[in-house]
């Protein structure tokens, strides 16, 4: 059967959610087409003549994406049976189904996908499977090439980048997070030889460095250790980045080294907040002075701290903005935050964790379906309008194609009377690696 499968927006990588079940769907003999919107248009002649037809939303801004393209499907071919799958499928499944979508998939989607396919006349799988996976390396052949995708800026130099998982899920219950109302704690591990397979293939497609996407690369330390030496010791040259929790880079300082000797540019984490208070709201499982205490770790090592915010919260001051700057600055941590963090609001989808607070659900305004999130007004406008400003700044073209410390300074001068310190004791540009995708959320 013929089964086209639709990414509309995956942080600019490779869309490994589509070359996992195209491995999968090929392997039963089924043919797969894969469209990438964030690089090639959807034909209409696709649509009408696709018999199956999914969309892969990973994430928020691939979820709103799509619902225009779903509408689009009905429209052309009211016969393709539709389903979505990925984190904001299992969200936003009730409101997918009134859209026309058949079936919705989270957590391991791959079985499932392939039962929805084969099995027109059953009743649709289960939407969300944790069940053990016989993983496959993905099919990437189904894709655009790597060159096309954005690359990895490092001492100067544009390389290629590329993209897989080594684990799913997450062991943790951060309130805010889309990965805890689908695995509710749980995590799967990739086998070890299926992840170097696929870095492999993209390696010989022209990939230099390669992300680990996974919710937390050291949920499985062991398994983490062990592949990233496996893959030095096959690739000395290749470089890669991991996304990792506050948390457990202090739980395992010893394995921050490790990193480092590997190939490791840089660690993402989701440091959310430097208001302790928000962080235990939240439940983010570290504070303020662990932060402090990595940024210190990483810059002895020599490595790279890529810090993710949520600047703008129910619980958010103008004070504890100003306090944020003040500590990006005292860490000099300015060139390694993308000035969206500094500018974004807390994102509250149908079933997160957040709407269990009372003080959440008393600032929710009500649900938003084309936005597919609940509208929250702050306590204080003040703080809302700061919240507006922010956005405004670090969206101007000028400041967008600007050095980050053009944009941080656009937010100190909003909360600040005085102006930033002349140089603001920071390296270069050059020197911090960063993807020339921004966006995490």
């Amino acid at each position: 059967m013929r089964v086209l499968l639709v990414s509309t927006y995956d942080l600019g990588h490779q869309p490994f959610g589509l070359a996992s079940p195209a491995a999968v769907l090929r392997a039963h003999g089924h043919e797969v087409v894969c469209v990438d919107l964030s690089l090639d248009p959807l034909p209409d002649a696709l649509l009408r003549s696709a018999p199956v037809a999914g969309f892969f939303l990973p994430m928020h801004t691939a979820a709103r994406l799509a619902l225009p393209l779903i509408a689009r499907a009905r429209r052309l071919n009211p016969s393709t049976r539709l389903f979505c799958f990925g984190l904001y499928a299992h969200l936003n499944r009730a409101h997918l189904a009134d859209s026309g979508v058949q079936a919705c998939f989270g957590g391991e989607f791959e079985d499932a996908l392939l039962q929805f396919v084969e099995q027109p006349s059953a009743p649709p799988p289960a939407p969300v499977s944790l069940a053990r996976l016989a993983f496959l390396p993905p099919d990437r052949s189904v894709l655009p090439p790597l060159a096309r995708y954005p690359r990895l800026r490092s001492d100067g130099e544009a390389l290629i980048a590329g993209y897989t998982e080594a684990s799913r899920g997450c062991k943790h219950l951060c309130r805010h997070c889309p990965v805890v109302p689908v695995y509710q704690g749980a995590f799967r591990v990739v086998p070890r030889d299926v992840v170097l397979e696929d870095i492999r293939r993209q390696v010989a497609a022209g990939a230099r460095h390669i992300s680990f996407g996974d919710p937390d690369f050291f949920n499985g330390p062991l398994h983490a250790r062990r592949l990233a030496e496996a893959l030095h010791a096959e690739f000395p040259s290749l470089t890669y980045d991991a996304t990792i929790k506050i948390e457990h880079l202090r739980r395992h300082r010893d394995l921050l080294p490790v990193l480092k000797d590997t190939g490791c540019l840089f660690v993402t984490s989701a440091v959310e907040s430097a208001d302790d208070r928000v962080l235990e709201k939240l439940d983010k499982g570290h504070t303020r002075a662990d932060f402090a205490a990595v940024a210190r770790d990483f810059q002895r090592l020599g490595l790279a701290l890529a810090p993710t915010f949520i600047p703008f919260t129910p619980w958010t001051t103008a004070d504890s903005y100003r306090e944020l700057l003040d500590v990006l600055l005292e860490l000099d941590l300015v060139d390694n935050t993308a000035p969206i963090q500094l500018a974004l609001r807390l994102l509250i989808p149908d079933g997160s964790l957040l709407l269990q607070l009372d003080d959440v659900r008393a600032r929710i305004t009500g649900f938003d379906p084309p936005a597919l999130l609940h509208r929250w007004t702050h306590p204080d406008p003040a703080v809302d309008a700061l919240a507006a400003a922010a956005f405004r700044a670090v969206s101007r073209p000028e400041i967008r194609s600007a050095p980050r410390r053009a944009a941080f300074a656009a937010l100190w001068n909003l909360v600040h009377s005085e102006p930033p310190p002349e140089d603001f004791g920071l390296l270069p540009r050059a020197t911090v690696p960063f993807l020339e995708e921004p966006w995490y959320c």
